[in-house]
């Protein structure tokens, strides 16, 4: 499979799995969420990199060790021969058979199958980096980061080549410039409470897509007092209002829309002329 992020997602909308598929027993961030999303038409796996003690990398959203694993301790407090026999709970809190990955297996499990966003990068970056090159999977990786002098020195120094997307708020006054920065920019995340915002308007995509940039958009829900994408989310359109959710997104030209819930996505798209 030929990777080119940028070019496949302004030839037709591509769906990202929110750590996977994640109900029932299975739990998000694991191998059986990974291949559920990918069975499920996802075309890109998100995912978040947690480090142990002794630097090992695995896939874990760091901070909730509590709710997924009924730990009292950070994974970065615990050794990888420790964090090797954990096991995930489900979601009545019971435990499960599911272990921790590290990066370098969700790596192999995935390559050459689908595009990665790789979240809590900028915990590891470097670290990160060299598991990538290992796997020579540059190109099939995302990270990204709300804009900072930091973070685009940061890049240019570790991986220029790495594709890199902004996180912006409402409006996005720095694209251009990233764009003439030395380093792989490839759209922007945008977060917007009202309709109106103008990181929401059909003129600012079309203009981001007249310079082969990507606009990504969350229809996830992940606390309802954090209002992502103006209320058109995943809970409406996975319970009969499609049109004003995922429907409304389409409708205003996102190339990436971030979901729980990718069959579903899939088959409304799928179902749209």
């Amino acid at each position: 499979m030929k990777f080119n992020l940028q070019e496949q997602a302004l030839s037709r909308p591509l769906i990202t799995a929110h750590r996977g598929i994640s109900c029932a027993n299975i739990p998000g961030n694991t191998r059986i969420a990974f291949e559920a999303a990918l069975c499920q038409g996802a075309d890109m796996i998100e995912l978040d990199v947690s480090n142990a003690a002794d630097g090992e990398l695995f896939i874990f959203h760091p901070g909730m060790e509590r709710i997924f694993l009924g730990l009292d301790k950070r994974l970065y407090e615990l050794s990888s021969e420790e964090i090797r026999k954990l096991r995930f709970l489900n979601y009545d809190q019971v435990i499960t058979d599911y272990p921790l990955m590290t990066l370098d297996e969700a790596l192999e499990m995935l390559k050459g199958r689908c595009y990665i966003n790789i979240d809590k990068f900028w915990d590891n970056p470097e670290a990160i980096c060299r598991v990538l090159r290992r796997h020579d999977m540059m190109d099939q990786v995302l990270v990204k980061a709300p804009y900072s002098e930091n973070v685009v020195n940061a890049l240019k120094e570790i991986a220029p080549e790495i594709p890199f997307m902004l996180v912006t708020k409402n409006e996005d006054p720095y694209s251009e410039m990233l764009q003439k920065s030395g380093i792989h920019y490839v759209g922007a995340e945008v977060l917007f409470k009202e309709e109106d915002a103008p990181v929401a308007s059909q003129e600012y995509i079309a203009s981001m897509a007249a310079k082969k940039l990507i606009v990504w958009v969350n229809a996830i829900v992940y606390n309802y007092k954090t209002v992502l994408a103006a209320g058109h989310n995943d809970d409406i359109s996975i319970s009969g209002r499609a049109d004003e959710g995922w429907g409304w997104l389409l409708d205003k030209g996102f190339h990436i829309i971030q979901t729980d819930f990718p069959l579903q996505l899939r088959h409304y798209m799928n179902g749209r002329k």
